[in-house]
């Protein structure tokens, strides 16, 4: 039986024979560590052959049984002591020079050396056969020991010698027995865990590469990068950064940033960071940042030092947004005129449904983004039709914000803070943005649904504090002193049949500072832009228009107060398409 160990220190030439007497066939075009497997395999495959196998050349190699002897003569006696003796003092010779390399041993040590090493080989002969030969010996013995009692000192000298050598041969027979079982049960081993260490490989070797991916991928992408978001943060502390690509969501690209460098940046909810980031490692799930670039366009030494929004000191509208376009758009001109926006503008579109709201909403967005490229220009729709939110994408150059009506109220609400908390960091930097809301109406339906519950409800289902969030976010609309400024454009529905929607109008009736009116019967004639010119307008619209503008309108209204929504629709619409601009309009007012 050879074990693992053995066979390794053996050469190739040396396994192949060995295989070749185990019977293994195409050994030649195996390989020194196959043939190694092999040879274990085969051995555990036919432990009784091999038992067989040595059992026999143990039977062949062991000398013949003695007969019992006889009366021997004093010579005989004589001759036999010493040998014995001799036998006796080669084998404490050949054990003594196992242990120690430098005792010196005589030839006839050597030889009974070599005598017992092959009285200890004999692993064929049972131990029934040993017992009965020791009986018989043992019997003999003791007849000779009767006989002659002179004698029977030297038969029982040489008897006990005899039975010393039996004594030593049955434990080096028991030895090397348990010995080989030794072996066996390493081998055994030695094959199960080299069968254990190749199914390890195998299922290693056949593991996904892209799950084995090492820690350190040998290159260093730190800061290479960057990335831009919005920071969001969290009730733990630290802040992950939304990608507007994703509508502010939670997102594969969020960037993860740590409490402690919140504090070092000055980080809020809403700032727009531009920084470096470099990519997970094991065990990590976010890019983490690294450095921030920018912040609302600043730089973070200047961000440290902002004045919070709620400490700005608000002004009413004092500089014009410019809606007419060279295109010459009839429903941004008669904006220009009856109902003009300006920075800061907190403004309110009424309509009722299927007036052209979305559209009118629409073309104000590509006046704005065309004359007032400085704008930050964002279009939030809350609870509209996906398609519209694709064609709002497509044809508006602006940042679309949507939440269409199949997603849940918390999602419109956590969308809607974000945005408004963006704006809010910006203007603190004194950028201008403009929110263009489709619809307010919506938006406090949301918010009306998330409230918790207070026990006070109002006419129509409405939760007695439901509605704070909402005019807080329609409330934040100013305009800025010393540069910046927040617009807000929302629309309202009226008229839905719904006592929720008429007691959530009513609430923000008041709170605007430009009002535009849209009228059902004149969409209903096919008359766009449908605006009640009569019942729109703005609060301190002198701050925005010249004198000499301002008198004309005035006297233009004047003349449409006699008419009917429709009829003065009709007869300015007319003369707006009759002229190139608005300036063209008023000067021939006089002619």
């Amino acid at each position: 039986m050879f074990d693992i160990i053995e066979l390794n220190g053996k050469k190739v030439a040396e396994l192949r024979e060995i295989a070749s007497k185990l019977g293994i066939t195409r050994v030649d075009k195996l390989k020194k560590q196959d043939l190694v497997y092999s040879i274990l395999d085969e051995q555990a495959a036919q432990p009784n052959a091999n038992k067989s196998k040595a059992k026999s050349d143990a039977n062949e190699s062991a000398p013949k049984k003695r007969a019992p002897r006889g009366k021997k003569s004093a010579d005989d006696q004589g001759q036999d002591k010493p040998k014995s003796d001799n036998r006796r003092r080669g084998k404490d010779d050949g054990q003594d020079d196992k242990s120690k390399s430098d005792a010196p041993s005589s030839e006839n040590g050597s030889d009974a050396n070599k005598d017992g090493q092959d009285q200890g080989r004999r692993s064929g002969e049972s131990m029934r056969e040993r017992r009965d030969r020791r009986r018989r010996e043992g019997q003999g013995d003791d007849a000779r020991g009767k006989d002659d009692n002179a004698k029977g000192v030297q038969e029982q000298g040489g008897k006990n010698d005899r039975n010393d050598r039996n004594d030593r041969n049955d434990r080096n027979n028991r030895g090397e027995r348990g010995d080989r079982n030794n072996r066996n049960d390493r081998s055994n081993r030695n094959d199960r865990n080299n069968r254990n260490d190749r199914n390890n490989r195998n299922n290693r070797n056949r593991r996904d590469p892209f799950l084995s991916e090492p820690e350190e991928h040998g290159f260093d992408f730190d800061g290479l990068v960057q990335t831009e978001g919005v920071v969001e943060v969290q009730q733990e502390g630290h802040a992950f950064l939304r990608s507007a690509d994703y509508n502010y969501l939670n997102s594969p690209d969020d960037v993860y940033i740590s409490a402690k460098q919140l504090k070092q940046f000055g980080l809020q909810t809403g700032d727009t960071v531009v920084a470096g980031i470099r990519p997970p490692r094991m065990g990590e799930k976010y890019y983490p940042l690294l450095d921030v670039k920018s912040v609302n366009g600043r730089s973070p030494e200047w961000i440290k030092n902002r004045v919070p929004f709620k400490f700005l000191t608000p002004l009413f509208p004092q500089e014009r947004f410019k809606l007419s376009t060279a295109r010459g758009t009839v429903s941004t001109r008669l904006m220009d005129l009856f109902a003009p926006i300006g920075k800061g503008q907190r403004g309110m579109i009424v309509s009722q449904p299927k007036t052209g709201k979305t559209t009118l909403l629409k073309d104000v967005a590509n006046a704005i983004s065309l004359n007032h490229p400085e704008v930050y220009l964002i279009i939030l729709l809350i609870d509209e039709r996906p398609e519209e939110v694709t064609d709002m994408k497509r044809s508006v150059n602006a940042e679309v914000v949507a939440s269409t009506f199949d997603e849940p109220a918390d999602r419109h609400v956590r969308i809607a803070n974000l945005v408004l908390e963006k704006a809010k960091r910006m203007v603190e930097c004194g950028h201008d943005v403009c929110i263009l809301l489709d619809s307010i109406t919506r938006l406090a339906r949301a918010y009306n649904t998330v409230s918790p519950s207070s026990g006070k409800i109002l006419s129509g289902g409405v939760e007695a504090n439901a509605l704070q969030k909402p005019k807080r976010f329609f409330g934040a609309a100013r305009n800025i002193e010393n540069g910046g400024s927040l617009s807000i454009i929302a629309t309202a529905l009226t008229e839905t049949g719904s006592k929720m929607d008429e007691v959530i109008f009513e609430e923000f009736k008041g709170t605007g500072n430009m009002e535009l009116q849209l009228d059902r019967r004149i969409s209903n004639r096919r008359i766009y832009p449908a605006i009640d010119i009569l019942a729109s307008g703005t609060r301190r619209e002198d701050l925005l228009m010249d004198k000499a503008d301002l008198q004309r309108i005035w006297i233009l209204r004047k003349h449409l107060a006699d008419m009917n929504s429709v009829e003065a629709m009709e007869f300015v619409k007319d003369r707006v398409e009759g002229s190139r601009n608005n300036e063209d309009f008023l000067a021939s007012m006089n002619g």
